[in-house]
């Protein structure tokens, strides 16, 4: 019989590893400054929505 010391470490997450060295590349990069400035800029408009266009 085998026995069992922990030998499935590095096998258990090099998928995992390979799935997110995979990822980085794709898609936008956004700043945390950006989307401070994004939200900002909503905020904004819709509280102008609401004073020119009542409901």
């Amino acid at each position: 019989m085998a026995s069992k010391k922990g030998d499935g470490g590095f096998q258990s997450s090099a998928g995992l590893m390979r799935y997110f060295d995979s990822e980085t590349d794709k898609g936008y990069k956004i700043s945390p400054k950006g989307v401070i400035g994004l939200a900002i800029a909503l905020i904004v408009i819709v509280l102008v929505a609401q004073v020119f266009i009542p409901v």
